[in-house]
């Protein structure tokens, strides 16, 4: 195995999906203040699953966002 690949692929997996489920929440908080839905002060609990069907990796990441 070459590590420097490995580790590159690993890091270039995390910088896409993290610049884009940043952009999935910013856009569904976006839409749940402008319905309503939520008033701009909430603490929103989460999951992040981190799933590799053929290492038999399924994992969960648990955190919250914090509005104000």
């Amino acid at each position: 195995m070459n590590e420097d690949n490995f580790n590159m692929s690993i890091r270039k997996f995390l910088k896409m999906t993290g610049v884009g489920s940043q952009r999935e929440i910013e856009q569904a908080v976006s839409k749940a203040l402008a319905s309503g839905q939520l008033e701009g002060v909430e603490k929103l609990p989460m999951t992040m699953k981190l799933s590799i069907p053929s290492l038999g990796l399924d994992v969960d990441f648990e955190g919250e966002i914090s509005l104000e």
